[in-house]
């Protein structure tokens, strides 16, 4: 409708800069520059490397966002962009940027939540958001599960990861098995070969006497250290390793903690929506295995298409579009790029 917000957002909180244009909960362009293969020889994400990779791409993925919609910068209701959490110096490229462009057109500018983006941009796909709901965000830097009430006012976090997140050992398993980076797509593929039953790799923090204190944490450091283990004594014994059922096997024990723990949020706080957002939601056993368990609970499971699980500026339009049809004050110019942004805050207070 014409009396929607038009929201640009700006993502630069890793190895990707994005810009996203949306209308109401519609998208219009989302255009995206991605660094990743500068960074797979070192294995990971280097953050000087992506902070040089956002200052080129900005400008371009800026002016093809603009045309892929058909606007003008002086078209623009708002402008949002990732405050944080995420690396400092990539963090600072986007706020900077998003700061000159909303000085320069005479916009008001929303410094939102990373982690809170990953939740709305669902209502792209799906349409306004269901509240309550449980959000379980999964990608390289976080494993969470946020219990959504009212998305523009916070979130309550129910349970985090306390060591590895998802994403981070798919990364190292990926590396173990020679598979390259980034890990996540590639054990899914090599996945589809292999049995999923093979090897009984442990599931972390899902024992008794973890339910008390950890019941909706997550550990993924030591599956990853279970995998190495277990590839090396096949090593030294002169045996193949089978990879397609090792990278089966790993990806279904990370694949079983996250649902079932989800699964069991959903339960305990009388909540019959699930999203799943983050990059590791593009998973294609996760999101079968979310989705057979959640028919038995009568349970809904919402996840945004791939594209827009990844990190996307597509993603920070959508709650920027969301803060401002709700009226939420924008935030100042001078605002601060926050790596450790706390996930009670969705946007940075004006």
């Amino acid at each position: 409708m014409p009396d929607e917000p038009l929201v640009l957002g700006i993502e630069t909180s890793c190895d990707e800069t994005g810009v996203g244009i949306v209308r109401g909960h519609t998208l219009l362009a989302d255009a995206l520059a991605s660094s990743v293969e500068q960074h797979a020889r070192f294995g990971g994400v280097v953050p000087e490397v992506a902070s040089r990779a956002h200052l080129e791409a900005m400008v371009p993925t800026m002016q093809r966002a603009l045309d892929d919609a058909g606007v003008t910068l002086a078209d623009i209701d708002a402008i949002a962009v990732t405050a944080g959490p995420g690396l400092a110096g990539a963090l600072l490229v986007g706020v900077a940027a998003a700061k000159g462009y909303a000085l320069a057109a005479d916009k008001p500018i929303y410094g939102v939540n990373h982690l809170a983006a990953h939740v709305a941009v669902d209502t792209l796909e799906h349409g306004p958001l269901p509240e309550p709901a449980i959000a379980m965000l999964v990608s390289g830097g976080h494993s969470s599960l946020l219990l959504v009430d009212d998305l523009t006012a916070g979130v309550t976090p129910l349970g985090a990861t306390i060591d590895d997140a998802a994403g981070e050992a798919f990364d190292k398993v990926a590396r173990l098995l020679g598979m390259g980076f980034p890990g996540g797509p590639v054990i899914d593929r090599t996945a589809r070969a292999g049995n999923p039953a093979a090897i009984a790799f442990p599931r972390g923090l899902t024992a008794p006497k973890d339910q008390l204190k950890h019941r909706y944490d997550f550990s993924f450091s030591g599956l990853k250290t279970a995998v190495a283990r277990w590839v090396e004594a096949r090593e030294r014994s002169g045996e193949p390793v089978p990879v397609a059922d090792v990278a089966a096997s790993f990806q279904d024990a990370v694949c079983d903690v996250l649902t079932s723990k989800a699964l069991d949020a959903c339960r305990q706080h009388g909540v019959e929506t699930l999203i799943i957002g983050g990059g590791v939601a593009a998973n294609s056993r996760l999101r079968v295995l979310a989705e057979e368990r959640a028919a038995k609970l009568g349970i809904r499971v919402r996840v945004p298409r791939p594209g827009l699980c990844t990190d996307n500026g597509a993603m920070v339009a959508a709650l920027g579009s969301h803060l401002v049809a709700a009226g939420v004050a924008p935030s100042r110019l001078d605002l601060p790029a926050d790596s450790a942004m706390p996930l009670t805050s969705v946007t940075v207070a004006g």
